[in-house]
């Protein structure tokens, strides 16, 4: 099939990968298929039902190259499912009785578009399987290639998704600031919650980037300004079970000896408890478009800043999230190179007729190739056996655990 046009939409919630996604597909077409037309949907999936988009003129080609220098989405994102019909008709986005997917499909003939990239975490091409298998049953002639945007990194089989590298040494800037925050008072508890529902990758690297900028400077332990104090002092994951009790006693030490105590946290940590316990207590929980429990609502470090506050005897306990700060950065130069690969080999594949979504296959050598939708799926847990993660956690003197049953 020849591509005369092409579409692009961006999905879910940010990652510092969007911006330069972007741009990197509309540099990629005008350096090899400069005739192709492109247009980007605005906010997502919501845009496509809307029929809201973009067109990318000869300007927007010549200045696509400033897109890598800005975080966010510039053609912005929302959470649509388009096999949720209760949802899409809710927010009216169809109308009742309509078939979103359909009414997506029809969107995509009507303007003609071959191609649709779509650019999201495991939400986004998990709804881009279902759009690529309703167009195929439905005999519409349009191919679906997806790029895999988490910083959780939790897309199978996807072995990095992009933004992830940079939401790590973000989530650490972040940090390096708010941990000074001991310096306000004595025997303090501070509590750095990290985006990762089900995956502790993103926890993990954080703290890892972390500790090591705390091993390389210089320090003054003499008046308190000790690495000790200011390093991470536990990494909670949900893929580790956590013995409270035992971790209590570990941390007591800790700030009693330097009257600080660090957590890293991964949001999906003890969900399921908590869950559980406000479930047997009669609350309800809040759930998302798509069937996921709405974090806020449980408060992951809330939780845990109150199971440790009094078995540690903290004084005072601070809960910072650095999420939304990045989340939204720019891409760092690791990121860059990841998001170039991968945006060369999606308009490959795109001018060969495949689809799928573009990633460095974990079940077939690490390749980089248009994995096929059927194996795409969400939840990907973290490998705790990896060798960094297991010399971080010998290096802050933290038990590994025991894995959770569940994910």
């Amino acid at each position: 099939m020849s591509v005369k046009k092409v579409g692009i939409l961006t999905a879910g919630g940010l990652a510092p990968c969007l911006s330069s996604a972007i741009g990197g597909l509309i540099q990629r077409y005008t350096e090899i298929a400069p005739d192709v037309e492109i247009i980007c949907y605005k906010n997502g999936y919501y845009g496509l039902l809307k029929g809201l988009s973009y067109k990318v003129t000869p300007e927007v080609r010549k200045n696509a190259g400033n897109l890598h220098v800005f975080g966010g989405s510039p053609v912005g994102n929302s959470r649509v499912k388009l096999t949720n019909k209760a949802d899409c008709e809710k927010r009216g986005l169809v109308k009742p009785g309509e078939d979103p997917q359909k009414v997506a499909a029809e969107q995509l003939v009507k303007d003609g578009v071959d191609v649709l990239h779509t650019i999201g975490g495991d939400d986004t091409n998990t709804a881009a399987a279902d759009l690529a298998k309703y167009l195929g049953e439905n005999d519409y002639a349009l191919q679906v290639i997806g790029l895999p945007k988490t910083i959780d990194n939790d897309v199978y089989p996807i072995k990095t998704s992009l933004g992830a590298y940079t939401a790590a040494e973000h989530g650490a800037n972040y940090f390096e600031n708010v941990v000074a925050e001991h310096n306000s008072s004595p025997r303090m508890l501070i509590i750095h919650e990290i985006m990762g529902r089900h995956c502790g990758w993103l926890a993990a690297a954080t703290a890892k980037e972390y500790h090591d900028r705390m091993a390389s400077k210089p320090w003054v332990p003499e008046i308190g300004l000790a690495q000790e104090r200011h390093d991470v002092h536990a990494v909670y994951l949900p893929e580790l079970d956590i013995d409270f009790k035992a971790e209590a006693v570990r941390l007591s030490k800790q700030l009693d000896e330097h009257d600080a105590v660090n957590i890293f946290l991964s949001e999906g940590a003890g969900v399921d408890a908590i869950i559980a316990e406000k479930e047997a207590a009669g609350e309800g929980i809040v759930r998302d478009a798509f069937g996921h429990v709405q974090l806020d609502f449980i408060n992951p470090g809330q939780y845990f800043a109150k199971q440790f506050k009094e078995m540690i005897g903290a004084e005072k306990v601070l809960v910072q999230k650095s999420g939304y700060y990045s989340r939204a950065a720019k891409a760092n130069a690791k990121d860059l190179n990841l998001i170039k690969s991968c945006t060369d080999k999606a308009v490959e594949s795109a001018l060969a007729g495949e689809s799928g979504l573009i990633g460095h296959d974990e079940n077939d050598r690490d390749i980089l190739r248009a994995c096929e939708f059927e194996r795409v799926a969400g939840g990907k847990p973290f490998d705790t056996n990896e060798e960094w993660f297991d010399e971080l956690l010998a290096s802050i003197g933290q038990p590994k655990g025991a894995p959770t049953a569940v994910h």
